[in-house]
């Protein structure tokens, strides 16, 4: 315990002789937090719209005022055209191209049924996807006041109208809710995870360049011919970082709290008890970077790979149920994944231990299997 408490002493000397590393340890986090929550998003806030209105009728019209007064769309070209709206597609001017044929109005006068066509820019899949949603939603809604049936058609042609519901037959009218995320704000969702990256770069990232840089000092050869033992050594190495994560934890909760409105319906223990395993990996995986590297630079280089597949393997910007299965059972492994989870389910959901318990099992040997594995490794490259 004595060169324990002498070699801690040494790391935190070691960390906050320098102030500004200190301040870039808390502040850069904090920076990037406020910044991706709000930048990495697919909700789609304002699509601009090129209007090909054929019919100039009232209720043409009125589609396009229903869009436009969403706030969703913007109308910012109009022409008597599609080619001039496909046009406009290639040049990337507008995101959707709203038709309406001639006779909108008085088939639906006569026939109780109208048609329109969207033409969107699919090159963003998901962007294309959410931009339909809304605008189908809202069409939708103002067919209704019409009591009509509003059949859009698709860009690669037009879908097969079905035929309109007899007249006196009973509607059913479906209300949904969202639970947990009521006001459906994407920042709720985001910014556990991002606070999660934040997380696996301060102890994966931080702990491998620390000890790489005593190795190129030639400071690590020092420490290795003396009687130190090699778990006294590692401890003392990782405990400080450890402990500045927990900090830059504590420090992000706030932030998604008051700046983001976060809503923490969980336990703040549970958090810290999952974010104290989890770093457990993430801390192991910077101390097996920096056996296998030999300056910063590689380390680095070594750092940011593995956690380009960490974050795109976790969950954070697709869900799991979408990859392939064997791509399911890769990110079954990763102890990003299982903490993002336990991150959204204690905040948004309130869940309590018996939830969670599942994902605290496989950080806690995650963590066990890593740290591990990085000290055997150290261990061969010391003798």
């Amino acid at each position: 315990m004595r060169a324990l408490r002498f070699l801690l002493r040494k790391e935190f000397l070691q960390l906050f002789r320098d102030p500004a590393i200190v301040r870039l340890l808390v502040m850069i986090p904090i920076v990037q937090l406020i910044v991706l929550a709000n930048a990495a998003t697919f909700e789609v806030k304002r699509a601009r719209m090129h209007v090909v209105d054929l019919d100039r009728s009232t209720m043409s019209r009125g589609a396009v005022d229903r869009l436009v007064a969403s706030g969703r769309f913007v109308a910012s070209e109009a022409s008597g055209s599609t080619a001039q709206g496909d046009d406009a597609l290639m040049r990337r001017t507008v995101e959707l191209v709203l038709a309406i044929p001639a006779g909108f109005e008085r088939d639906l006068v006569r026939d109780r049924r109208g048609e329109v066509q969207l033409l969107m820019n699919a090159e963003d899949g998901a962007a294309a996807g959410v931009t339909q949603a809304y605008a189908r939603q809202i069409l939708a809604a103002y067919a209704a006041e019409l009591q009509v049936r509003l059949v859009p058609a698709v860009a690669v042609g037009r879908a097969r109208p079905e035929a309109p519901p007899a007249r006196g037959v009973p509607r059913v009218e479906v209300r949904s809710r969202g639970w947990y995320n009521a006001e459906l704000d994407y920042r709720h969702y985001m910014v556990p995870g991002i606070l999660v990256q934040l997380l696996t770069i301060v102890g994966t990232l931080l702990t491998a360049l620390n000890i790489v840089r005593e190795k190129e000092a030639g400071t690590l050869d020092q420490l290795n011919v003396t009687p130190v033992s090699r778990g006294v050594f590692i401890t003392a190495k990782l405990l400080p970082l450890w402990l500045i994560a927990m900090v830059v934890l504590s420090i992000g909760l706030t932030v998604a709290r008051f700046v983001f409105g976060v809503p923490m319906e969980g336990s703040l223990v549970l958090v810290c008890a999952g974010a104290a395993l989890y770093l457990v990996a993430a801390l192991g995986i910077g101390l097996w970077v920096s056996t296998v590297t030999e300056t910063q630079q590689q380390a680095m280089f070594v750092n940011f790979s593995i956690l380009m597949v960490y974050l795109l393997m976790s969950g954070l910007f697709t869900p799991v149920s979408a990859m392939p299965h064997w791509a399911q059972v890769v990110a079954n492994v990763n102890p990003m994944r299982h903490f993002i989870t336990l991150m959204r389910a204690v905040l948004l959901k309130g869940a309590g231990l018996p939830d969670v318990a599942p994902q605290l099992v496989v950080l806690a040997v995650s963590g066990v299997v890593v740290l591990a594995v990085a000290m055997r490794q150290y261990h061969k490259r010391a003798d």
